[in-house]
């Protein structure tokens, strides 16, 4: 048997899925729809955690580089594109790679602030050790933030709800590559019992206008110049 991972259960857990480069920045070869105002409130969400101290795990896709030859053009093994965007990580950490493997360090996390666990397919459930790690920890509830949300947000969100979990997501802290696609991806998670909030109903309100990540304008705080001939 299995030892449990956690000997008390946690108030909160943060769930972050896929802050990647490729998601969120402009540059990124898979960038989401509204990347400024969805970085601006993934990072209040990180900041409202470490300073309430809520443990976070992070699942970061990652694919085979094939020399150029692989079939996913994004998120691939050993590009910058792969990496998380800095604010999103924790200085007590620990990461694991996808390779199959169930194996975890018990208590794991009174030893660390923050779990980074790589999944190879956009269902992270799909990774041994990712479904070993959500299924046996045990709080009162699971925050999720990320992208995408009709992809691994929605797979993640019904994989924690199909295993008892309660499960809330940050509406306006998920990003999304189609709003139709997403807007579809949250009601059927709705209905199957999570609950929807914005992240000023967890963290409060932001005045933050830059994102400190991303070089674009908009990111940037900056606005375009009109030029009139």
């Amino acid at each position: 048997m299995i030892r449990q991972l956690l000997k008390s259960r946690r108030r909160q857990v943060l769930i972050d899925v896929g802050t990647q480069k490729d998601f969120f920045l402009e540059s990124g070869n898979a960038c989401i729809r509204n990347h400024r105002r969805v970085l601006a409130n993934i990072r209040r969400i990180m900041a409202w955690a470490r300073h309430e101290n809520i443990r976070i795990i992070s699942t970061c896709e990652v694919y085979p580089n094939n020399n150029g030859g692989s079939a996913i053009h994004y998120c691939l093994d050993g590009t910058d594109g792969q990496k998380k965007i800095r604010y999103t990580l924790l200085n007590k950490r620990v990461s694991f790679p996808a390779d199959g493997n169930t194996d975890l360090p018990l208590d794991i996390l009174r030893q660390y602030n923050q779990i980074i666990l790589h999944n190879r397919t956009a269902d992270p459930f799909d990774e041994p050790r990712i479904e070993r790690l959500l299924t046996e920890i045990k709080a009162d509830n699971f925050i999720l933030i990320g992208a995408d949300t009709a992809g691994a947000v929605k797979a993640m969100a019904l994989g924690l709800l199909q295993r008892g979990k309660k499960v809330t997501v940050v509406i306006d802290a998920v990003g999304a590559h189609d709003n139709k696609e997403a807007e579809l991806a949250l009601r059927k998670i709705q209905a199957k019992g999570a609950k929807l909030v914005e992240t000023k109903n967890i963290a409060g309100n932001s005045h933050l206008q830059k994102v400190g990540i991303c070089h674009c304008n908009a990111c940037q705080g900056r606005t375009r110049r009109i030029q009139y001939n």
